[in-house]
């Protein structure tokens, strides 16, 4: 009988150890799924909001390596001006967290790649955790002025 009751002692020691590993485990990688690449995430500790950003291009594809920017003025009379820029990850998503909710003004963010561009809109008094899409379109060429237009034609 000594014999059965050790191998029962060992046993559940072993068992104890295995849900510890368990646990330390999960702690340790934050409980999260490691299924995708992480969010990036920038703070301008200002305030509780949030925003994030799915990035796509016309086609609903997402738009890695887009960097997003934003000037956030605050303060008495905004005279506070605090510029924040960021990078999305692989699947276009980008997270801007610590925004004020009390703004006088909406917050407008502007995203650029190459020859893409795109903009968003975010009012932390409406929607204090938000998620918008920002879809990405060629940029708009502007017009050159024709060097000899302010020359004198010679008669």
């Amino acid at each position: 009988m000594d014999l059965q009751d050790d191998h029962r002692f060992i046993e559940s020691i072993l068992i104890t150890c295995a849900a510890l590993c368990v646990t330390v485990s999960s702690f340790a990688f934050g409980g999260q799924s490691q299924s995708g690449p992480a969010v990036p995430v920038i703070n301008a500790e200002l305030g509780s909001c949030s925003v994030q950003f799915n990035v796509q291009d016309g086609s609903g594809k997402p738009v890695s390596g887009a960097t997003i920017r934003v000037r956030i003025a605050y303060g008495f009379m905004s005279v506070r001006k605090l510029d924040l820029e960021t990078s999305t990850n692989s699947e276009g998503k980008v997270r801007f967290e610590g925004l004020p909710g009390n703004l006088k003004r909406a917050l407008f963010f502007h995203a650029s790649k190459d020859k893409l561009e795109g903009t968003a809109f975010y009012d932390g008094a409406k929607n204090c955790a938000a998620q918008h899409t920002i879809v990405m379109v060629p940029k708009k060429q502007e017009p050159q002025e024709d060097a000899g237009s302010d020359a004198q034609q010679p008669n």
